[in-house]
């Protein structure tokens, strides 16, 4: 017999769905997740979700980038290959700057690009949720919330009766 994965619970209208996700994130849930077929305005709110941690890697990315630009034509210019040339500085941070700006956009946007697959847990190959046929009508005009069954709050018996007194239409059990 298959594990179980989550409760799946459908909503009629954005407004419902906007509702009873406040109602679950009240009541304590932290494994969990809204479908909707476009943005619901309020929707991040509702659910308590904070900015996300992308820029940070972002971030770290570019300072790495600017810092490799800099120590690697320090490296070349005042180590390695040493030209006098006019009597000028053997290293200028003027000089330096065009190819470390550009390694700080390249740095950045490799930073922002494997930061938000790491935190998406990407690649995933297989995901329960795309095989059930009712999760289907999520990119057309149905409203999900679905809760995991790995969720420290959830009591099989607790989560039904809960999503039910928030007007779900159907509730099903999606198996792994």
């Amino acid at each position: 017999m298959p594990a179980s994965y989550a409760i799946l619970a459908e909503y009629e209208t954005p407004a419902a769905v906007l509702h009873a996700a406040g109602k679950v994130r009240d009541a304590g849930y932290r494994h969990w997740d809204v479908f909707t077929p476009f943005p619901v305005h309020g929707m991040d709110g509702a659910m308590g979700i904070r900015n996300s941690k992308v820029g940070w890697f972002s971030f770290i990315g570019g300072c790495t980038g600017y810092t490799t630009g800099m120590l690697m034509i320090w490296f070349m210019n005042a180590y390695d290959y040493r030209i006098v040339i006019g009597g000028k500085p053997m290293f200028s941070p003027f000089a330096a700057f065009p190819p470390s700006y550009e390694l700080t956009i390249l740095f950045g946007a490799f930073g922002a690009l494997l930061g938000m697959l790491f935190l998406n847990r990407l690649p995933r190959l297989h995901h329960p949720l795309l095989k059930n046929r009712r999760f289907a009508m999520a990119t057309h005009d149905r409203f999900f919330v679905v809760i995991e069954t790995s969720d420290p709050q959830y009591s099989e018996i607790e989560t039904r009766q809960l999503l039910e007194s928030l007007g779900s239409r159907h509730i099903e059990m999606v198996e792994e």
